[in-house]
């Protein structure tokens, strides 16, 4: 009879979904087992899978970027681009030299999906080591020209910059300004600021000269250059331009987008430096002004690359275009984009129009050719 009312109470209990205690020997103490605890721990095996699958799906939703750029035009953009993909972008921040050397000890193992990095020089390095993959998307094709983007589509420019001549508007008469071969004349001897050879941008200059005249004729320019420094080779582009104000020298060679920079600055003495002086393209009856990119690959082992391509088309979309054109004073890649109106002010010019490949496959050269006309 006992047995039976004890059997009747353990099919009631099981019914009625009532908590049976049971002790967990780990602690001494009870702990409760529901009807919904033993459906949880049952759970088939189609469910679990599908809750695999969409918790692989949320921690997929990244996008891993390495990148020396370091604006906050940038930084809105990727928010932008999170609110409206719910693509999380994952930033890490270096130099570019660095960056690159990061990829190539990370290999395989790399959490990168995207590098992006200045200059077309650098881009040309990544490739050649076999950082980067072809992409071929048709939106980004039609973003951005063919001839700023790598001729097997495994770098894309981003924004272009314009290496010209600045000059003091106190002192120099712009009808005095030609080229880039001028400035080697006898008349600019201790007037003329500029970087030091292992700076890229000058580095990818002497590499558009060798590109279009030859090693001697980009060796001749260099030499006579240096003959009319006004000073050692020091200081950033900014550093020109103050120098330039200063009386140090009355000619500096250097990026666009750095005047902007500074004439938008909320460094007062940035701005006083940035208003007086001007802006010259050179070579407009000849070969063009040099131009060149920030641009970016999709590394080899992006293991978010679907993700990394819709970022690769946002950020050479229109929105993200005008947006690096009004706020950080960089030329727009994408055709369908007008320049800000600070850039317009400047005036239109023609660019040199030669493949942006050859600056990092000339580099080498050109560091050679400084280092024998003792640029520093």
């Amino acid at each position: 009879m006992i047995k039976m009312v004890s059997v009747l109470l353990g099919l009631i209990m099981l019914v009625t979904g009532c908590k049976i205690n049971t002790e967990d020997k780990s602690t001494g103490q009870d702990k409760v087992i529901t009807d919904d605890t033993a459906i949880d721990e049952t759970q088939n095996d189609d469910e679990k899978e599908s809750d695999k699958e969409q918790e692989k799906t949320i921690k997929e939703q990244v996008v891993n970027l390495y990148t020396d750029r370091h604006y906050d035009t940038d930084e809105a953009l990727y928010n932008k681009f999170t609110e409206e993909t719910g693509i999380q972008v994952n930033i890490v921040k270096g130099k570019s030299d660095e960056l690159i050397e990061r990829l190539v000890m990370e290999d395989a193992d790399t959490h990168a999906d995207l590098l992006i990095t200045a200059d077309a020089g650098r881009l040309h390095r990544a490739k050649t080591k076999g950082l980067l993959q072809t992409v071929e998307n048709d939106a980004l094709l039609k973003n951005v020209p063919v001839n700023l983007r790598d001729n097997d589509n495994q770098w894309f420019a981003l924004t272009v910059r314009a290496r010209v001549i600045v000059y003091a508007k106190d002192r120099i008469d712009p009808t005095e300004l030609s080229t880039y071969a001028d400035l080697t004349q006898e008349k600019w001897e201790n007037r003329i600021l500029v970087r030091s050879s292992t700076n890229i941008y000058n580095q990818s200059l002497l590499a558009s000269f060798i590109a279009i005249g030859g090693e001697e004729k980009a060796k001749e320019w260099a030499k006579g250059i240096v003959g009319n420094m006004a000073r050692k080779p020091q200081g950033n582009d900014r550093a020109q331009a103050t120098a330039v104000v200063a009386g140090e020298g009355d000619l500096a060679i250097m990026n666009t987008y750095y005047i902007g920079k500074m004439l938008n600055s909320s460094d007062v003495e940035e701005v006083n430096v940035a208003e007086q002086v001007g802006i010259f393209f050179p070579d407009q009856d000849g070969q063009g002004t040099h131009i060149n990119v920030s641009g970016m690959g999709l590394t080899k082992h992006s293991k978010h690359s679907e993700n990394a391509i819709k970022l690769m088309k946002f950020l050479t979309g229109e929105l993200a275009q005008e947006q690096y054109a009004n706020a950080n004073y960089e030329y727009p890649v994408n055709v369908n984009v007008e320049p800000s109106a600070l850039l317009k002010s400047w005036g239109d010019f023609k660019a040199q129009d030669i493949d942006l490949s050859l600056l990092g496959e000339y580099n080498s050269k050109a560091t050679r050719l400084f280092n024998e006309v003792d640029w520093q």
